[in-house]
């Protein structure tokens, strides 16, 4: 949901150009820390759930089937969508993005490939690419250092942004006041997002060996909200991810924490269950939403940019409507089917044993 605020932001709907303005400036870099969140979230919860006895190929079989069927299904809706709209298609703007490694591109147009969301899976196949070795060596870590170990990701990814600086000024990027080699190579580039899937990692070693240190999830949250001020406030290339990654770390673990030890939390009820197990397909197919959908229609080049108030909400409103609709429809009828027919080798049957002939 932050990313796709993000993109509303973006869109400048509104004909007050304060209130456009305004939403641009302070909540256009909400989908940054939610993708931030997605990153660290994934390092956590598959450390959480590794188990002793699983395999590198289980654990590749798994995380393939989690993702794309998805993937592919939106792959396709998005080529179809730009070939009914008159979009010139190629090699470049479809196959990298069929394989998940659009994102290794520093060209927009490949990077955003069909469906512009999928670059974030670019980066998860990265991970889980990773997942077993990184595992196996952060394991080994004493717990005493754990901490330590965390400080040291925190710094890497302030490395990231700082190692930017020495690429070219110019061209500027099209959603930020940065230049586009920097936004690519720092929020973009999947070894640079590598550093927050390791901060899950190593924050779910720290709750699982004791180490945790007691934070609650209002002080986590009031951390984080401290540290997003600090993401819209920062020019150049330094507020893009780096601020909130370790706060996003503490956030993840308390709730964690607050969760085995049973308290209560509004992300347990029903409907944030369903809207969680819904997320990943809703996220995929919002951005196809938003291009060819009602915005996408006020928002092409020849048409008015800008509605009044009501009418720009209802947009949005529709806008999230359908696409809740449609990701419900992709969780439904391919993400919950595809792991539950594949995520798992199927058991070969037992051979039936004959028994010997009675002996008369």
């Amino acid at each position: 949901m932050l990313v796709f605020v993000t993109h509303v932001a973006a869109a400048r709907l509104f004909a007050d150009a304060e209130l456009s303005d305004f939403l641009n400036t302070y909540l256009s870099r909400s989908g940054y820390l939610g993708v931030s969140f997605f990153f660290v979230l994934s390092g956590f919860i598959l450390t959480w759930t590794a188990r002793p006895d699983d395999t590198t190929a289980r654990f590749y079989r798994r995380r393939l089937v989690k993702i794309y069927p998805n993937h592919f299904v939106t792959w396709l809706a998005g080529l179809s969508l730009m070939i009914w709209a008159g979009t010139a298609i190629n090699a470049g703007n479809t196959l990298p993005s069929l394989f998940l490694v659009q994102s290794w591109s520093p060209s927009f147009g490949v990077m955003m490939g069909t469906n512009g969301p999928s670059w974030s899976l670019a980066c998860e196949l990265l991970f889980y690419l990773s997942f077993p070795l990184l595992l196996l060596w952060l394991r080994k870590i004493p717990a005493a250092r754990l901490w330590t170990a965390a400080g040291l990701v925190a710094v890497a990814v302030w490395v990231v942004p700082l190692i930017s600086q020495l690429l070219p000024e110019d061209p500027v990027a099209p959603f930020q006041p940065v230049s586009w080699w920097k936004y690519w190579f720092t929020y973009f580039m999947p070894a640079s997002r590598l550093f927050e899937f390791v901060m899950g990692i190593v924050m779910a070693l720290i709750v699982q060996k004791g180490r945790w240190i007691g934070m609650s999830r209002g002080h986590a949250f009031l951390l984080l909200g401290l540290a997003y001020v600090l993401q819209v406030a920062l020019p150049d290339s330094w507020g893009l991810v780096a601020p909130v990654v370790l706060p996003l770390g503490l956030v993840v673990a308390a709730g964690a924490v607050a969760d085995i030890t049973g308290q209560r939390s509004v992300f347990a009820t029903r409907t944030m269950v369903w809207l969680g197990e819904v997320s990943f397909a809703f996220y995929l197919v919002h951005i196809l939403v938003f291009e060819y959908g009602p915005i996408g229609l006020v928002t092409h080049p020849g048409a008015e940019h800008a509605r009044g108030t009501l009418v720009s909400i209802g947009l949005i409103a529709v806008t999230f409507a359908l696409s809740l609709l449609f990701g419900w429809l992709l969780y439904t009828l391919v993400e919950r089917p595809m792991m539950r027919r594949f995520s798992k080798p199927r058991k070969k049957p037992d051979k039936a044993v004959k028994a010997p002939a009675p002996v008369s």
